[in-house]
């Protein structure tokens, strides 16, 4: 009979089965998965859940992880080539971290590369300072039997104050760590960690920097690792998408720190849109920067009394406070429509008629169409602002909810819920209408239409629940709570279905990309 130890072990194979499935062949991993009895069906971590189709694999890496990499990379160089750590560190920078490319390089043309990368041929000696009879340094002249000097296996020797000069100019001033070449004149051999060392050994401030310098390098050169770009973060992001499959994906990943970006491109979360839709897409913005100022304006009238009203919520359900009349933000029509089969305020209807041959007709109807979309982006981008204001003063809310409804804290968390889903929500949605203008019209547009309209009224409904005044919110618990998963579940169906059309080439696109 198997002991518990083979048998854990033989789950940890399956799962690592399903890993290393091409994305082609997920349902075979999935399928695999199901079948497996493993006699653990309450333990999630035994197997690994699928991905939904809009999501990629991801590591996220801290500032030890990202050394550990490297120290691993350069220990393996150094013992196949047969070069010192501090060499095959030098080698393994000039190549960008290609470890296979590097070493096939090498073994082709040892010399050269050596003499490429900055290191040379001669590797004897230890890297160690000085007295020298006889020498003035070409620095700063000074000379004398008590001066303190410093040479690289190059041989050009100064005196160790003006190389640390040096050095502290290239590390603090310049931020260069990983090609400090030598003083020398014309001389292009690379500073070794070694000497650096040797030479800074009193400043650890700098030697920090220095270090801290060659990790953001090893960053910048690999291909599937990103820096997270929310201010003073200092983890990385490992995945495995490369340049040619943006395109088919859109790579949105989660740091430690809670930022949600784009690994593709490093912007906030623009799901479901492809990075290069998405470049497009806010260059048009930009062009068009006063017909855009123009729509975002904060205020707009009512279109019954023509009263000034101003948005200061997220909702866009508008009662104007004269005439009591109640309307949608974005497109001024009825609101009593909104919540049910007539809305069509997503969607954008073609003009037709006999002038739309006319240069006139079709730049106005290109016009509107533009301003259609940019109008509903622009508003839940508004929205979503309006709602992180909202989000901020949640925790107020929420303490005052406790205190005049009994709930303890812990049951008031829906508030705080509901405020998050509302801001995810608004961010896909003002990214599918960039995505639709660019849409070329099909059945699979429809749908498409048809999802995001679910996921709009849904946010909508949420949004009003969640303006309501305290004393009404502990009645609206459990509709908030269902609303809640109500809008997650839409977001899901929404990008799910978008992701799976965008991998397998279904969507026809009205632009060259």
């Amino acid at each position: 009979m198997d002991s518990d130890d083979d048998f854990l072990s033989d789950v940890s194979s399956a799962g690592d089965f399903l890993d290393t499935q091409n994305s082609d062949d997920e349902s075979l991993g999935d399928d695999f998965g199901d079948d497996l009895d493993t006699g653990f069906s309450d333990d999630k971590d035994l197997i690994k859940q699928k991905r939904k189709p809009y999501e990629v694999e991801f590591k996220v890496l801290n500032p030890l992880d990202i050394q550990r990499e490297q120290d691993v990379q350069v220990d393996d160089v150094s013992a196949i080539l047969g070069l010192p750590p501090e060499s095959a560190a030098i080698l393994l920078r000039f190549g960008r971290w290609k470890q296979e490319k590097l070493i096939e390089g090498y073994m082709e043309h040892p010399e050269e590369t050596l003499e490429d990368a900055g290191l040379g041929t001669n590797f004897e000696g230890l890297a160690k300072t000085e007295k020298v009879a006889d020498f003035m340094c070409e620095i700063c002249c000074e000379e004398g039997p008590d001066l303190e000097t410093f040479a690289m296996r190059c041989g050009h020797r100064f005196c160790v104050d003006c190389y640390r000069h040096y050095l502290a100019q290239k590390i603090k001033e310049e931020g260069e760590a990983a090609r400090i070449e030598c003083p020398g004149d014309n001389c292009h051999r690379i500073v070794d960690s070694k000497s650096l060392e040797l030479l800074l050994a009193d400043n650890n401030a700098l030697q920090e920097r220095y270090r801290t310098l060659l990790t953001r390098t090893y960053v910048d050169d690999k291909d599937n690792l990103r820096w997270c770009p929310a201010p003073n973060c200092e983890y990385a992001v490992d995945c495995a998408v490369k340049a040619r499959d943006l395109r088919r994906i859109v790579p949105t990943v989660n740091c430690i720190c809670k930022h949600e970006f784009c690994f593709g491109c490093s912007l906030n979360d623009h799901q479901p849109t492809p990075c290069t839709l998405v470049k497009m897409w806010l260059k048009k913005c930009e062009d068009d920067s006063e017909t855009a100022n123009w729509i975002s304006a904060n205020t707009k009238e009512c279109p019954r009394c023509m009263s000034t009203i101003e948005k200061n919520g997220g909702c866009n359900h508008m009662t104007c406070r004269k005439c009591k009349h109640e309307f949608c933000w974005m497109c001024m029509g009825l609101w009593s429509e909104h919540g049910t089969s007539w809305y069509n305020c997503n969607r954008y209807e073609e003009k037709s008629g006999s002038d739309a041959r006319s240069a006139q007709a079709k730049s106005r109807a290109s016009l509107e169409r533009y301003l259609h979309y940019y109008n509903r982006y622009a508003n839940h981008e508004q929205s979503a602002k309006l709602d992180k204001d909202l989000y901020l003063k949640t925790e107020k809310k929420m303490t005052s909810l406790q205190s005049q409804s009994g709930l303890s804290w812990i049951e008031v968390q829906f508030l705080d819920t509901a405020s998050q889903a509302l801001q995810q929500c608004r961010q896909t949605l003002k990214w599918t209408y960039a995505f639709a203008f660019y849409l070329a019209r099909n059945n699979l547009t429809e749908i498409f239409e048809d999802n995001q309209k679910d996921l709009e009224m849904a946010v909508e409904s949420l949004s009003e629940m969640f303006e309501k005044p305290v004393p009404e919110l502990a009645k609206l618990k459990v509709d908030i709570l269902d609303k809640t998963a109500y809008c997650n579940k839409r977001r899901v169906i929404l990008l799910s279905d978008t992701a799976e059309n965008l991998k397998n080439g279904e969507w026809a696109f009205n632009v060259e990309w």
